[in-house]
């Protein structure tokens, strides 16, 4: 894929995020299929971060340590979402 053709993919990907940049969903670039190693490159090589996941603090209580190893595994994970800076798709 040349550039403006992923430029176009990414553009339909999408949406707003509060920063005031562009969010895309990971999955949704996977979706794309073969050309999905393409995207997520041209996304990186536009300033595109992979957007950070707060873990969840367990209050403690019976399931405290399920839930806090599912949160340590979850960390080790590809990013869900990636957001790129303001004017990157203009």
């Amino acid at each position: 894929m040349d550039d403006d053709a992923i430029r176009a993919v990414v553009s339909r990907l999408a949406r707003q995020h509060p920063s005031g940049g562009r969010v895309v969903e990971r999955a949704a670039v996977l979706a794309e299929g073969t050309d999905s190693t393409a995207i997520l490159s041209w996304i990186t090589d536009h300033d595109g971060r992979p957007e950070s996941v707060t873990p969840v603090k367990a209050a403690g209580g019976l399931h405290r340590e399920r839930i806090t190893a599912a949160a340590g595994a979850a960390s080790g994970q590809a990013p869900r979402r990636y957001v790129l800076p303001p004017g990157v798709l203009n």
